[in-house]
């Protein structure tokens, strides 16, 4: 196997750690009803009962539409700071707002979310996120090696490990928090196989982790970095010429390639394939962030290993439920072995509390939704495909990065949606690097042919799709 000596690497270190009695275990805990909700009636998480539909319907449209007060539009327009405050008024002082601007409100199509499927409001997952809180109110309160890890969250692990065709899955509380807890356990390996002392260049880990990967990613590896566990190599963003010279001159054993599956802000995927032709070369763990491919990729929502077919090439998929699944939270989708020194090891895990059980019932259930209403995957890829006929411009996913460079640029671009009714949020520094400063824009499966059709005309009236820029590949993220 390509990644025996990890296979190894972590029994030892699992090993060490039962050694020293620093095994860290799971509590499963199984819920008993409020006294008022003990009856017959009584749900357990597995008793899924759940309506499926076969395309778009009205509460779809909630995920995507928003109004906010003319004075809130205003401020925006005016790229006046607020600290949030017109959205928490008082009765009487919302009154007042209302009476001076006449009542009205600007209606906005967002298209600047996460939430590719619309999930986020639709009835099934509403009803197991109210019928959990019901039942059992929004506890336990702790951290999942304490008292806060239920059944709910082990059925959750267990439909995201068949997600993804991995053995098992740790539930965290964020995907930020997830990138963290694995690269943390990663960093720890090097430091349980070695003897009392400062650890030698050839002990540690060496990371290899692409130039545009997530910040969560860039943080686990500055902390592990300052611990002196790993040392980094930053390969040219989706350069495998590059990752495989930097694999070859390097002469540590332990070696590690981290990378974003589809990049937040530019939209593109990482050479999934070409990673595997490397892996099998060189011998490395391979993981990937694949939090906006979950459920968006792959003919089942398996992410992008489904869709490139190397789903048992991909040693960690870490993930995000606060995208497409509409919810909340992280997970890391690997091996019982991985699972288990991950959750004795990974600092953000071991001292974060759960999930609520109300979320954890809803990202449940909208994984089950998602699987079953295939019909949201292709109207996500449907979309890609009118914006490119719409546009000409070859996007490859529901991520549009459309580089306009100047601050000055996108915030004006940005206003001129804002007014056309569109949110459309402009990206900038420290984000993106100066001079790369764009237009991000979501596409949903709840978003029709006739939004795209609105939302490309008044982009046209800001920007020339002949001549935008498109993918920003020609920096390096500073670790």
């Amino acid at each position: 196997m390509v990644n025996s000596w990890w296979d190894f690497w972590v029994e030892e270190a699992l090993s060490k750690l039962q050694s020293l009695k620093l095994l860290r275990s799971l509590r499963p805990i199984h819920l008993i009803p409020f006294p008022s909700q003990q009856s017959n009636q009584t749900h357990k998480p597995q008793d899924l009962d759940l309506q499926f539909y076969d395309g778009l319907r009205q509460w779809d449209r909630a995920s995507v539409e928003v109004q906010i007060s003319e004075p809130t539009f205003q401020k925006w327009l005016q790229e006046i700071p607020s600290s949030g405050d017109d959205s928490v008024m008082g009765e009487s002082e919302a009154d007042n707002v209302a009476g001076a601007c006449g009542g009205k409100f600007k209606k906005l199509l967002i298209f600047s979310g996460n939430d590719y499927l619309g999930l986020s409001s639709h009835p099934a997952v509403i009803k197991a996120a109210v019928k959990a809180a019901e039942e059992h109110g929004m506890g336990p309160r702790g951290s999942a090696l304490i008292c806060g890890y239920t059944n709910y969250h082990r059925l959750l692990e267990s439909s995201l490990a068949d997600l993804k065709k991995k053995e098992d899955c740790l539930l965290c509380p964020t995907g930020f928090s997830a990138n963290m807890a694995f690269i943390t356990a990663v960093g720890s390996v090097c430091l349980l196989l070695t003897e009392e002392g400062e650890l030698t260049k050839d002990e540690r880990v060496a990371i290899f982790s692409d130039a545009l990967n997530h910040a969560s990613i860039i943080d686990g590896i500055r902390l592990s970095e300052k611990q002196g566990n790993l040392v980094t190599f930053v390969y040219r963003h989706c350069d495998m010429m590059h990752l495989d010279e930097l694999l070859s001159s390097c002469t540590m054993k332990k070696k590690v390639v981290v990378t974003d599956s589809l990049f937040s802000m530019d939209g593109d995927f990482a050479p999934m394939k070409e990673l595997v032709k490397l892996r099998k070369k060189h011998g490395f763990l391979l993981a990937i962030d694949d939090a906006h491919a979950t459920l968006v990729c792959g003919k089942n929502g398996g992410g992008a290993a489904e869709k490139f077919k190397c789903e048992n090439d991909v040693d960690i998929c870490i993930g995000t439920l606060s995208k497409a699944a509409g919810c909340h939270g992280g997970f890391i989708a690997c091996s019982k072995k991985w699972k288990q020194l991950i959750q004795s090891r990974g600092r953000s895990f071991i001292f974060s509390t759960s999930t609520p059980v109300p979320i954890a019932a809803a990202a449940h259930a909208a994984i089950h939704v998602a699987r079953k209403e295939t019909w949201r995957r292709k109207a996500v890829w449907n979309r890609v495909l009118d914006f490119r006929a719409m546009t000409g411009i070859p996007i490859t996913s529901p991520i549009i990065s459309l580089v306009v460079g100047s601050e000055e640029k996108a915030l004006e671009a940005s206003r001129h949606l804002l007014k056309s009714g569109f949110h459309v949020t402009a990206i900038r520094p420290p984000t993106v690097p100066s001079n790369s400063c764009r237009l991000r824009i979501a596409l949903s499966a709840v978003h029709t042919q006739d939004d795209l059709r609105k939302l490309t005309t008044a982009l046209a009236k800001c920007i020339n799709f002949q001549e935008i820029g498109f993918y920003c590949t020609n920096y390096s993220a500073k670790l």
